[in-house]
């Protein structure tokens, strides 16, 4: 019923913050960067995105969407997080979406975000500006109409897979790591756009070693219980990494 009852995520949205004690976390990730055979150099938002990966695979029912007042589970874990391309006002922030395969460790995981966060500072042109280039061609009536009708097809489960497979939006979660700016972390809202359920914002690290994490979460894919002892497993993986990252 929920989906009948709230038809918008904007009426859906539950907001919910951590504050967790990564004392330990730090300390495994200087060990871990001592090591030379180690490719690139990891930080708390790796081990963050690696365990919300195991988190939803743990907890799946939290990989779900809603599309057309039906839920849906979501066939792989992808995730979604925004890059500024340079410490400038006026720079662009690009977006990076990837699978998370089940497979991938700790340091695979590493390489493949360093290569990914260097082609998308890069002056490439991605796959998603190139399309958003063409739409914003059009004129605003025929650009609405477009999206409305993508959203239309979206529900009825007939949008193409060429053009909602590489959209930042068709994920599992979206995170920011407001930590890398030097600010805390803020609550966002859900887009409406795409079928994304859960926001996800990092703060920085304070001097007591502690970090927020925001959520804003539609709560129709699943009730607050399940939530609840998700985010209890996600704490257990963010806080004590050694235990089960090798």
């Amino acid at each position: 019923m929920m989906p009948f009852l709230m038809a918008r995520k904007a009426e859906s949205a539950v907001l919910f913050e951590q504050t967790l004690d990564v004392s330990a976390t730090l300390t495994w990730l200087a060990t871990h960067n001592q090591n030379p055979t180690t490719p690139g150099r990891a930080t708390l938002f790796h081990v963050v995105l690696h365990a919300f990966a195991h988190m939803l695979r743990e907890r799946p029912h939290l990989n779900r969407f809603v599309a057309g007042k039906k839920i849906y589970d979501r066939h792989g874990v992808f995730m979604t997080f925004a890059a500024k391309k340079a410490m400038r006002d006026d720079a662009p922030i690009a977006t990076v979406k990837r699978e998370f395969p089940e497979a991938e460790t700790f340091a695979e995981l590493v390489a493949a975000l360093t290569t990914d966060i260097s082609v998308a500072k890069s002056d490439a042109i991605s796959r998603v500006d190139q399309e958003l280039t063409w739409f914003l061609k059009l004129p605003g009536p025929i650009l609405s109409l477009a999206i409305g009708l993508l959203g239309w097809l979206d529900r009825r489960g007939l949008a193409p897979r060429s053009l909602i497979g590489p959209d930042p939006m068709y994920t599992s979660v979206f995170l920011a790591n407001l930590g890398s700016l030097g600010i805390d972390a803020a609550y966002h809202h859900l887009y409406e756009y795409g079928n994304c359920p859960l926001f996800v914002t990092l703060g920085a690290i304070t001097p007591q070693q502690t970090v927020m994490l925001r959520y804003t979460y539609d709560e129709r894919i699943e009730d607050g219980f399940y939530c609840a002892r998700a985010l209890e497993l996600l704490q257990r993986l963010i806080c004590d990494p050694q235990a089960w990252i090798k």
